[in-house]
């Protein structure tokens, strides 16, 4: 869901040109494209340049994408910007996670308005949610061969990403203690915080799932890994159905690779059975997906209708705030339902 953007192509230009020079000296943005409208969570840019090398004075060109830090509509409390950069980085060189390969971070908001970082642009094509690639766009189109790769190559680097060692790697940024221990403690807390922050109205089925999540509390036994948080195909550049990166970080934390598996399928089921529409020939079945990621892991995978019951509640606390955005820039009207009765509630609904 896009916000009204009001940026300036030119000032953006000359802003972004001036921080390359920095960077690249004598670089030329020959491309700039500023969207008519920006995500909630960050504005993407994507340029183009050319430079002279200077070691040999060879012509070079680079096509690039910055990541913008929100500055007019935040969806998440808090976007733990230079955190996503943290770990984008970490991934870019220290594991073999596919990742935009990251080159420099600027923390002042003097260049473009906001903290950005820059990251080189990655070939490739990937599932759309508006459309739901369910009903709509070119995974429609694609063989279900095609989607079947798609599935279960996403899901391999799925399980590369909880076999990382986060304490190898550092990785205790991601962890948010003052909301409880690592973990579900944790997750409960942040998004009971979330759904009243986000959203004023009623969220009769947000409470109901909380309730039932907060009794029904499992053990995570396993030491906490990294999660992606956003697991999902939507979240994946492909290239004729094999990943070439992955991306958005921002939900990222440390917990039960279970919470992943559960979002991986729960959004895919939003996605189809939530839009009222069968899934696409060829996308392996849920048991299928659970069974094989229990030999990628090489253990059970355990309360995994808790988790989905967790996805689903976490993905309405987000649409409840989108909702409210919808609400504050005038396109629905206060009283209007969605933000507490859409397809994501619907669906949680069905499962509780």
């Amino acid at each position: 869901m896009p916000v009204p953007d009001q940026r300036d192509p030119e000032i953006t230009l000359r802003g972004l040109a001036g921080w390359l020079d920095g960077r690249l000296p004598g670089a030329r943005i020959t491309t700039l494209e500023t969207p008519a409208t920006s995500g909630f969570s960050n504005e993407t840019l994507m340029f183009e340049a050319n430079w002279t090398d200077p070691e040999d004075g060879a012509d070079r060109h680079g096509t690039y994408v910055a990541r913008v830090a929100p500055v007019r509509y935040q969806v998440f409390p808090e976007p733990r910007f230079e955190e996503q950069y943290r770990l984008i980085r970490i991934l870019d060189e220290r594991t073999d996670i596919p990742v935009p390969p990251i080159l420099w971070y600027e923390a002042s908001s003097d260049p473009l308005g906001a903290p950005f970082f820059v990251m080189e642009h990655v070939e490739g094509r990937v599932p759309t949610d508006m459309p739901p690639y369910h009903t709509d766009g070119w995974v429609t189109e694609v063989p279900p061969e095609e989607r079947a790769a798609m599935w279960w190559s996403a899901l391999e680097i799925l399980a590369r990403i909880h076999r990382l060692d986060p304490l190898a790697l550092g990785l205790g940024f991601l962890d948010q203690p003052a909301w409880g221990p690592t973990g579900l403690p944790q997750r409960l807390a942040y998004y009971e915080h979330f759904m009243h922050w986000g959203y004023n109205g009623p969220q009769d089925v947000v409470a109901k799932a909380l309730t039932w999540l907060k009794a029904n509390l499992p053990e995570e036994p396993e030491p906490p890994v990294l999660l992606w948080g956003d697991s999902r195909i939507g979240n994946v550049i492909f290239q004729d159905g094999m990943p070439k990166a992955v991306l958005d970080w921002e939900m990222a934390v440390l917990g039960a690779p279970e919470e992943d598996l559960a979002w991986f399928m729960f959004l895919d089921r939003h996605h189809s059975e939530g839009m009222g529409v069968p899934r696409l020939t060829g996308f392996p079945s849920y048991e299928e997906t659970i069974a094989r990621y229990e030999e990628l892991l090489g253990r059970p995978m355990r309360d995994l209708a808790y988790y989905e019951i967790l996805s689903g509640f976490k993905f309405s606390v987000i649409m409840a705030r989108i909702g409210q955005a919808m609400i504050d820039f005038g396109w629905i009207e206060p009283d209007n339902p969605f933000p507490h009765d859409n397809n994501c509630t619907r669906l949680l609904a069905t499962i509780l």
